[in-house]
């Protein structure tokens, strides 16, 4: 059967109306009118494909900033995480603090540096060994990451949406998980190589108006059918809405819970164990703020954003307007999963039961599909097209903005450095294929996902064991002049070597390939490292990146303070000093009070 009629099959079935279809295809028509005047626009040069020109408004970098860490996998992540755990993840979102960090303290020195990459900025602060290090593997974090886990979540849609959609080929049945996958990696990956930062920033900018009308509906339908907060607190109970979780997570204490998974005859085809959810306040006090600050202020993926504001002014402004973008996920998106939990329990919607397990805690895999499936079952026609059209638009900006950011890196930090004479045309050539071969390899890394304990928890752990040694070398190179380039780049290899040998250690367990289906042999050492909880793990890596980033440096040589000038703190010139305070405004000063008001405000109601 061809792939249109099962198309229209699938259609057919869902609660997907011919209206809805029409509000998605007007939809994408519209950004399609957006990308193509964007790409005429732009010149066939590094700076315009990686960086838009350097030209970016600061409403579109807040905009593209906001949109790009809200893609799809987000949603979908944090709503099931909203199921599961409450509104434990919303410390990860009230970290919109850390964009006003990036704003007042990072900003500076980036736009003074004139760097398209960070890897590049920590070249000019440290060496180059440095930058080859960073360079690496921030491209493997995008891949295990963001872009895998990106690609899953358009999955995830396309199988609450379309169930029915299914595709025959020889003797093999590829269902619309992996239907949805290939047609979204293939869409973005094609829009990413032609329109480049330019496009897919302007993308971002009509998007996150989208996802928040949209994203806000269903939390105002969700409570409506609900019967308001105070129904939200009876099905979900106090300790839901509590941000601070117990020291110990569940899991460590061996509490954690079976799933089933079977056939449609009843047979057994999986066994697992899944965590709960149950987010330590000791993990979230310490580390949280550790990946928050290495991913709003050291990331070439957010901060790529940021560096293509023509000055500092702008991009400060950007920064803030982010940051108060960033405060809206706990109710757009934690709450709907919340909703989606209380809807199940009560029965007020029969068909979200499937998220709950035999113990009345809803299973993690299952509620992954708790924001597509209160699409489905809970908004009219039309709105539910609206919601559709930004959810898979937000997955694929958000991809969009992975991929370029990842083929920068390869094309400014790798292949620059091997082709120092190659022209503006052979590095927009290079970046545009370097992003065709990471999707490729980002496919290999599905498998992994679907079989992980839950999207977000998948998420977060990785970037818990990849991100301390960069926020460390980061941070602490600002700040302290006196550490220099052998210093770094030992921190960096050490607490990559930690990071990464966590990962190998939990991916067969993850996966559960023969042998690791129960998982290591309790109390033996392995067995310790894969049941220590993510984020006491990542604060461990911290301490030893410092440890040895500080013993390292202080056993060698002072660094050149000359070859440092305006790259710390302490060798900044006052010219420069005096230039970057000229630019601050009163504006921006009462807007990021308002942010750290905001932020105060939701800890105390979420802390009852």
């Amino acid at each position: 059967m061809k792939l249109s009629a099962l198309l229209l099959t699938a259609i057919a079935t869902s609660h997907i109306t011919e209206i809805d279809w029409l509000v998605i295809a007007a939809y994408f028509g519209v950004l399609l009118c957006v990308a193509w005047w964007v790409v005429r626009k732009g010149k066939d040069s590094a700076a315009d494909y990686f960086l838009a020109g350097r030209n970016l408004g600061w409403w579109i970098i807040g905009a593209s900033i906001f949109a790009s860490n809200i893609g799809s996998e987000h949603v979908v992540g944090l709503a099931g995480a909203g199921a599961t755990s409450g509104v434990a993840l919303a410390h990860y979102e009230l970290h919109a603090w850390c964009l006003l960090v990036l704003g007042w303290v990072f900003v500076p020195f980036y736009m003074r540096s004139k760097v398209f990459t960070m890897p590049e900025f920590l070249e000019r602060r440290f060496s180059t060994a440095s930058r080859y290090v960073l360079s690496i593997v921030s491209i493997i974090t995008f891949i295990v990451s963001k872009i895998a886990v990106g690609i899953f979540a358009g999955g995830v849609v396309f199988g609450t949406l379309l169930p029915e959609l299914h595709l025959r080929i020889g003797s093999t049945d590829i269902d619309s998980f992996w239907i949805g996958s290939v047609l979204v990696i293939v869409l973005t990956g094609l829009y990413t190589a032609l329109g480049g930062m330019r496009a897919v920033a302007y993308n971002d900018a009509v998007q996150t108006f989208v996802l928040i009308l949209g994203s806000a509906s269903l939390t105002v339908y969700g409570l409506v059918k609900l019967g308001g907060i105070s129904e939200l607190r009876y099905w979900c109970g106090s300790d839901m809405f509590n941000l601070w979780k117990p020291l110990i997570p569940a899991g460590v204490q061996g509490t954690w819970s079976p799933v089933i998974e079977t056939n449609g005859a009843g047979q057994i085809v999986r066994q697992a164990w899944y965590f709960n959810g149950n987010y330590p306040w000791l993990g979230m006090l310490f580390c949280a703020p550790i990946i928050g600050l290495w991913y709003w202020c050291t990331d070439q993926y957010i901060v790529q954003r940021a560096l293509g504001a023509p000055n500092e002014t702008v991009a400060r402004r950007g920064s803030i307007f982010a940051a108060f973008l960033k405060l809206a996920p706990v109710y757009l998106f934690i709450v709907p999963g919340m909703v989606c939990f209380a809807l199940a329990k009560s029965g007020k919607i029969p068909e979200l039961a499937s998220i709950l397990g035999p113990n009345g805690h809803a299973i993690p895999a299952a509620a992954q599909g708790a924001f597509p499936l209160l699409v489905e079952y809970l908004l009219p026609p039309g709105l539910r097209g609206l919601v559709v059209a930004g959810l898979l638009s937000a997955l694929m900006g958000s991809l969009a903005g992975v991929f370029n950011a990842c083929s920068t890196l390869f094309t400014v930090d790798l292949y620059q450095k091997w082709k120092p004479a190659a022209s503006q045309h052979q590095l927009v050539r290079t970046g545009r294929l370097a992003t065709g071969i990471m999707v490729l390899i980002a496919l290999a890394w599905i498998p992994v996902i679907k079989n992980a304990h839950g999207l977000y928890d998948y998420l977060q752990a990785v970037q818990g064991y990849l991100a301390p040694p960069i926020f460390v070398v980061f941070f602490f190179g600002v700040f302290f002049k006196r550490l220099n380039a052998q210093g770094a780049l030992w921190a960096m290899i050490v607490g990559f070597v930690l990071g990464i040998f966590r990962m190998l250690v939990d991916t067969p367990v993850t996966l559960g390939l023969a042998g690791f289906q129960d998982g290591y042999p309790q109390g033996s050492f392995l067995w310790i490292v894969n049941n220590t909880y993510f984020q006491y793990f990542s604060v461990l890596i911290t301490l030893v990146s410092i440890l040895v980033m500080v013993g390292v440096s202080y056993m060698t040589s002072e660094p050149d303070y000359l070859r440092i000038q305006n790259l710390t703190f302490a060798t900044t010139t006052q010219e420069d000093k005096d230039a970057t305070r000229a630019g601050w405004d009163w504006r921006e000063i009462a807007g990021s009070t308002l942010v750290l008001a905001c932020i105060i405000g939701s800890y105390a109601y979420f802390s009852g």
